[in-house]
């Protein structure tokens, strides 16, 4: 009879859903309450300025929805902007891709800067396209921070220096689902309008709760009738007229998602205990030496300069004439790890590693040896221990705290 007990657990190694601390599991694990009830404020309330620390604000305003990111994508663009506005969008990889559907669907005019996969948004690309917009019809930039499709990091930073340069008064709309909460985020000091997480990425949550920070800015613009005029974008659920009237005192215009507000208070103790420059600096080391492992397979990464090496994902391109997906299901099959899947472009081209959320060196290296059976297995030549070694020489000589 085959067996069908799998022993020890699965080893989750795709960029998200990450896996979540035992002890945020616990905080999780909550009888039903009444969410109006004179007690639930205590809970809500410190949330809303505890969670500004991962975005790296001071002065932005916290809006949760029960959704996943891509809610809070649909919420950024329905609150701010108004039918046939014209926005800006560098795309280069599938979630990029993603939001200039969306953009469309909801009746934006969207003037999409193609960029190869491997690389990321051009800040200089922007700055030409918005110094030709003489008449400001652009009303927004939006940019995927990091896109996990091909382990790439844009420079958020330089965009907003592009879009200052420029003297445009666009509205800077980012993405940071699988960088926020891991990478370093900086709202206040880039400018960011719009900042987009989601609960099951850097927060360590499971998915199903969205995560907004505003800036000062598009909360005016929200609250005037948009950036555009008054064709307004149609928008209910994700009003955050109606958030905004009640959260200040605790509570929700609707029934909220209770065990993942009190997973995302404990997960925010972590990371508060680790120290949020901690946390970057761990993200960094791990991936620096999942990239140390590739590089002694003999294998390359997608993104195709170093300036563009995610923290949080590496895309591995397999050999030539290999399918990756036959490594990921083997890996799966065989060894019980899970790996990300190549994306539209790059399917059957990568396989992913993610690294972030909570894990350490020996969590890393578990599935650098699962990834490294896996190959060999599926015919790729490979040393055995190769990718191993290479990255445990790097994890003993980098620790992930700087104290």
């Amino acid at each position: 009879m085959a067996a069908t007990r799998r022993p020890g657990r699965n080893h989750l190694f795709i960029p998200g859903p990450t896996n979540i601390p035992d002890r945020v599991l616990r905080a999780m694990h909550v009888p039903s309450e009444d969410h109006r009830s004179p007690d639930f404020p205590a809970l809500v309330k410190p949330l809303f300025q505890d969670a500004k620390i991962v975005f790296g604000s001071e002065a932005g305003t916290i809006i949760f929805y029960p959704s996943s990111g891509t809610g809070i994508w649909e919420s950024a663009l329905a609150n701010t902007l108004c039918r046939g506005d014209k926005v800006l969008t560098a795309r280069y990889g599938q979630f990029s891709h993603l939001w200039v559907d969306m953009a469309q669907r909801l009746g934006l005019d969207v003037i999409v800067q193609d960029e190869a996969w491997g690389t990321g948004a051009d800040p200089e690309k922007i700055g030409e396209a918005l110094r030709a917009d003489t008449d400001h019809k652009i009303k927004a930039v939006m940019v995927v921070h990091n896109e996990t499709a091909t382990g790439v990091t844009s420079d958020i930073g330089a965009v907003r220096k592009a879009i200052d340069a420029a003297g445009h008064p666009a509205l800077l709309f980012v993405d940071g689902i699988s960088s926020i909460g891991s990478l370093p985020f900086k709202m206040d000091e880039w400018k960011v309008d719009c900042a987009i997480a989601g609960s099951q990425k850097g927060f360590m949550l499971p998915a199903g709760l969205g995560v907004l920070c505003a800036s000062a800015k598009a909360i005016k613009i929200s609250e005037g009738g948009g950036a555009g005029g008054n064709d307004r974008l149609g928008h209910v659920y994700f009003a955050w007229s109606d958030q905004l009237k009640q959260n200040p005192t605790g509570y929700f215009p609707y029934t909220p998602p209770l065990p993942l507000l009190y997973g995302l208070r404990e997960a925010l103790t972590c990371i508060r205990e680790e120290g949020i420059d901690n946390v970057y600096h761990r993200h960094h080391v791990l991936a620096e030496a999942t990239r140390q492992a590739v590089a002694a397979w003999g294998l390359k990464t997608c993104a195709k300069e170093p300036k563009w090496n995610s923290d949080t994902v590496t895309a591995i391109l397999a050999p030539e004439g290999v399918d990756a997906a036959k490594i990921i299901k083997h890996a799966y099959d065989r060894y019980n790890l899970s790996l990300g899947a190549g994306l539209s472009q790059v399917a059957g081209k990568v396989f992913r590693i993610g690294h972030l959320g909570d894990l350490n060196e020996l969590s890393l290296l578990g599935a650098i040896a699962g990834a490294e059976m896996a190959m060999i297995d599926c015919g790729v030549h490979v040393t055995p221990g190769s990718g191993v070694a290479a990255a445990s020489s790097y994890l003993r000589e980098n620790p992930l705290s700087r104290g």
